[in-house]
């Protein structure tokens, strides 16, 4: 059950010159955004023309198409000025809070839209489930599993009652609201950034003296996500972008949280500091970017404006990071950006953030290895904001949006809008005017087999779907005891040639190469022959139309649907023991005691380990994936069953007056305007 608050102060307009900055930030969703104009015009016409089967049709497609929304997670470890840059990419400087708790795990989703909010709700925020907190609590978290696993009790003992001091604080701050609270969400119709400090930013000055409802960080303690939506009329289109908390957390709450964000989007920025770019934490980002197509992500280089020497030492610092990503991970072609949160604040709030003489400093050096790189410019804002980073960091989203999620969602409606156009165009032509072959079965027969269609062929899809996941577990658990075999004989060479007292460690890189390849090959099996599966009922519904004499006319043909694009297996960075090359590993070393006790135990904890990494990408990614082209297969037969059943009617498929003399006299005109619209289908349904 969800709270409906009240809070009083209004949502603040953008800041100040925003609009103006930004105006030419996403020219490479110009092309994009005037393909999803013509399918917006294509819907319209198609509700005009048909009647209301049709019609309704059109209209859901119509607010598919409004409501796609390419995501951006960002991610980076704290202090990296993350939360910072993501106040300048909305415009709102101050909006989040940049410094917070260690604890505070909450992702905020910024929804942001160039069109008029109609919403009562304008900010959300969840609080975790009652189980999430009990895990918590039970284990310790990430850390306290793991240090169970390597035998350290003390230290799990000691996780363990960090956690539960900071639940006991909770209950205090909360009283008898804390329980009540737990699963539950509070909804408001406008907010600021006093309000998002209650839910966001952990307060240990709380006083319960003071006024409840303004303390900062008052239900922060069990905030799980925040929701915003904004009006930002300079962009193209809908986004949204998600500020994840940083990962460099005691109890690894985050890392499995920023796992999460970055699997549900297509699109991440990985914020670095240009003060200690790819440092250890940093490399455990790196770990979790590594299992994302390279053409999806952007690293954003921040705090520039920190360098006394901006314009020798960004090409020193991104030669460094490339020759770090090769090496440790083979990754290429990564995109890095560099730039300043800072100097873009100062850009949408010139008269209210003066910048340091050392600011200054850095800002002149970057604008002289920049001179010239922005003719015509002359206001010292556009100037400034150019010069953040910010306009590049956008333009490298827009691609990636151009190219992958917004062409995709655009392409999907698309193909449903044509399936649609075909329909109504077959239904305007009268019953006399014949197909052009004679019907070999009746309407009633066409639709059963089209059921029968839709429950045999989706019977030996699964069963294909199937043999490819039970194939991907086979050689998951392959995988996993040749390199558990391989490990462990590693640690006995090593034991024979230098002992006990010598610390010992394995990298796990290799597991997870060989797992992000098994988990691939699915993927992109299920894919395959789930598009296949597609074209081929495409392809028999079309034939069950045409042979009933329902399609009257000679071009009907129904098209296919792209299948669902597979999750990136980001699971498969997690940390493990493996990972840590810090004191606990050498604890873990420094007390065991003997050639057999090593080998055993390692195996254990290592098998133990990894283990959640297996049943994850099988439960978490490869289930999915196979349920959702099940789903898609069974979806887009049903729609076609439906389509059949209105063009055997034939009327329902036209506006009610279709047999009124004005109706006969306008479907020449109607006829026209749905060949106009097959046109510009046919060049997006390529």
């Amino acid at each position: 059950m969800n709270a409906k608050a009240k809070f009083e102060k209004p949502q603040p307009s953008v800041s100040r010159g925003y609009e103006k900055l930004v105006h030419d930030n996403f020219a490479p969703l110009d092309a994009l955004r005037a393909q999803r104009d013509d399918l917006m015009s294509v819907l319209q016409t198609l509700r005009a023309t048909g009647g209301a089967a049709i019609g309704a049709k059109a209209k859901t497609l119509q607010g598919k198409l409004t409501a796609a929304e390419p995501s951006i997670t960002m991610i980076g470890q704290v202090k990296a000025g993350k939360t910072s840059l993501v106040n300048a990419m909305v415009g709102w400087p101050g909006l989040l809070p940049a410094d917070v708790n260690p604890w505070t795990s909450v992702v905020t989703s910024l929804h942001l839209t160039p069109d008029t909010l109609i919403r009562d709700t304008q900010a959300e925020f969840r609080f975790f489930e009652k189980a999430e907190w009990d895990r918590l609590v039970t284990n310790g978290g990430r850390v306290g599993e793991i240090a169970g696993r390597a035998g350290s009790e003390s230290e799990a003992e000691k996780v363990r009652q960090q956690v539960e001091a900071m639940q006991e604080k909770s209950r205090r701050r909360l009283g008898r609201k804390y329980e009540l609270l737990l699963g539950q969400s509070h909804d408001y119709g406008t907010f600021d950034s006093s309000l998002i400090e209650r839910y966001v930013c952990l307060g240990d000055a709380f006083d319960s003296q003071t006024d409840a409802t303004r303390a900062n960080g008052r239900f922060a303690d069990i905030t799980k996500s925040a929701d915003l939506y904004l009006e930002r009329p300079g962009l193209p289109m809908n986004l949204a972008i998600r500020d994840t908390p940083g990962v460099n957390d005691t109890f690894m709450v985050r890392e499995q949280i920023t796992i999460r964000a970055i699997r549900d989007s297509r699109i991440c920025v990985v914020v670095l500091s240009a003060h200690q770019a790819l440092s250890t934490v940093d490399m455990a980002l790196i770990r979790l970017i590594s299992n994302v197509d390279a053409r999806q992500v952007v690293i954003f280089v921040n705090r520039i404006d920190e360098l006394s020497d901006p314009g020798n030492q960004v090409p020193e610092i991104k030669a460094s990071i490339e020759r770090t990503l090769r090496d440790l991970n083979g990754t290429k072609d990564f995109e890095i950006v560099f730039g300043s949160a800072h100097w873009a604040t100062a850009a949408l709030q010139t008269d209210a953030v003066p910048l340091t003489q050392d600011a200054i400093a850095s800002l002149k050096n970057w604008g002289t290895a920049h001179r010239g790189k922005f003719p015509g410019l002359t206001e010292h804002d556009k100037i400034l904001w150019k010069l953040s980073g910010v306009p590049e960091l956008f333009e490298a989203i827009s691609r990636r949006i151009a190219a992958g999620p917004g062409q995709e969602a655009l392409d999907q409606v698309a193909r449903r809008a044509q399936n649609l156009a075909y329909e109504l165009k077959s239904a305007m032509r009268a019953p006399t005017q014949s197909a052009p072959t004679e019907a070999s079965i009746s309407p009633d027969e066409a639709m059963a087999q089209l059921e029968k269609l839709r429950s045999d062929g989706g019977a030996v899809l699964q069963g294909v779907l199937d043999e490819h996941l039970a194939d991907f577990e086979t050689r998951m658990q392959s995988v996993h005891r040749n390199f558990l075999s391989r490990a462990t004989a590693a640690l006995v060479t090593h034991l024979d040639a230098h002992g006990e007292d010598v610390v010992w460690s394995y990298d796990p890189t290799g597991l997870r190469v060989l797992l992000r390849s098994a988990y691939q090959l699915f993927a992109k099996r299920a894919v395959q022959n789930a598009k296949e599966a597609f074209a081929r009922a495409a392809q028999e519904a079309t034939a069950l139309c045409r042979n009933s004499g329902v399609a009257r006319d000679a071009v009907f043909k129904i098209t296919p649907p792209e299948p669902e694009k597979p999750a990136p297996p980001v699971i498969l960075g997690q940390t493990i023991v493996l990972d840590l090359k810090s004191n606990w590993w050498s604890k873990w070393w420094r007390r065991r005691r003997g050639h057999s006790a090593f080998s055993d135990e390692f195996y254990e904890l290592v098998k133990a380990e990894s283990l959640p990494i297996l049943e994850g990408l099988s439960r978490e990614y490869a289930e999915p994936l196979r349920a959702a082209l099940l789903t898609q297969f069974s979806e887009f037969l049903q729609e076609q069953h439906e389509a059949l059943q209105r063009m055997a009617r034939a009327d329902p498929a036209m506006d009610p007056q279709r047999d009124t003399g004005q109706a006969r006299q306008d479907q020449p005109r109607s006829t026209q305007d749905i060949d106009r619209s097959l046109e510009i289908l046919s060049t997006m349904v390529a």
